[in-house]
């Protein structure tokens, strides 16, 4: 049998601007699908077309309204099993509750996995997602995971701004692996913030380890969700002396006042991907510059499809 002309792709509601570019980018139609709310918020899914023996994706992110989507995905998942298909892969641009990926204290609830367990569970048979939190959670999964990374998307961007004595930035200790392979992609310095987390979503900058004074900078994160962080950050290297400040970040959840932080700050650009759709506000901030993804997803589905390596998109 031709693999090529097996291959269907499907979207959730989440993200449908990228599901649309991934099709396009992959030369095919979305699959037809049905997505309704019952009255009382309970969803209705049904597959418009037969899909028995096929490799099929599903694009979903889990962010705005991340519970409504992810409940989403895990219904479509089942339909497609019961209607056998051959291959389920779960495309999650944006894997959400990455960041509750471990115990950090008594009696909470390792979140990451629980999801893990349910996408498996609802009939995912392989997961390709983008810059994962924590690179650990593929072990979460019993099923094959590619992560694939935002890095040479941001870099092609940030290349062109032509900055000087350019500084890459890593938010916080857990992010300096991250940094540190970017920082060496760009031929740049490596600075590192040291920061503290007394509750969720509140960061508080202690100092900044490294040289910044008279750089241009570029803060490196998976996300940037309200902003608190980022902020803090900027300010922090304003206070070191340091030139233009930018960010890169994968992930705009841009929670709460994100975008109103942003605007106000001394921050030049934030450069983000299309992982998670810019709501209205974000779309018409100044600051803030969507990249796509589409092509790296697309040829990623390309080569899960043909069975070719995806790692090597990335050497």
């Amino acid at each position: 049998m031709d693999k090529e002309n097996t291959m269907k792709i499907f979207a959730g509601s989440s993200n449908l601007n990228l599901a649309q570019e991934v099709a396009e980018f992959l030369k095919v139609e979305l699959g037809k699908c049905v997505l309704e709310r019952f009255s009382d918020g309970e969803i209705h899914f049904y597959i418009d077309e037969n899909v028995r023996g096929e490799d099929v994706f599903v694009i979903q992110s889990g962010a705005n309204e991340a519970n409504f989507h992810m409940m989403e995905l895990f219904l479509m998942l089942d339909a497609f099993k019961r209607a056998s298909a051959e291959r389920i892969t779960a495309v999650i641009p944006y894997y959400c509750y990455a960041r509750q990926d471990w115990k950090d204290r008594p009696r909470v609830p390792i979140s990451a996995r629980l999801m893990a367990d349910l996408l498996e569970a609802a009939g995912a048979m392989r997961i390709l997602t983008m810059d994962l939190h924590s690179p650990q959670i593929q072990g979460f999964f019993s099923i094959p995971v590619d992560n694939l990374r935002a890095a040479p998307v941001l870099a092609n961007t940030i290349q062109n701004l032509e900055l000087e004595n350019l500084t890459i930035v890593s938010p916080d200790a857990g992010g300096v692996g991250r940094a540190r392979v970017f920082a060496k992609r760009m031929s740049a310095e490596l600075a590192i913030i040291d920061k503290r987390r007394p509750a969720p979503n509140v960061a508080k900058v202690i100092h900044v380890i490294g040289d910044v004074e008279n750089r241009d900078v570029v803060i490196l994160d998976d996300m940037v969700d309200t902003g608190g962080t980022l902020v803090n950050t900027v300010e922090a290297l304003k206070r070191e002396g340091a030139g233009k400040v930018y960010s890169a970040c994968t992930h705009a959840v841009l929670s709460g006042q994100a975008v109103e932080k942003i605007d106000n700050s001394e921050m030049e650009k934030l450069i983000v991907t299309n992982t998670i759709p810019l709501n209205e506000k974000a779309s018409s901030c100044q600051k803030i510059v969507s990249l796509s993804v589409a092509p790296l997803f697309g040829e990623a589905i390309r080569r899960i499809n043909k069975g070719y390596s995806v790692s090597s998109l990335f050497v």
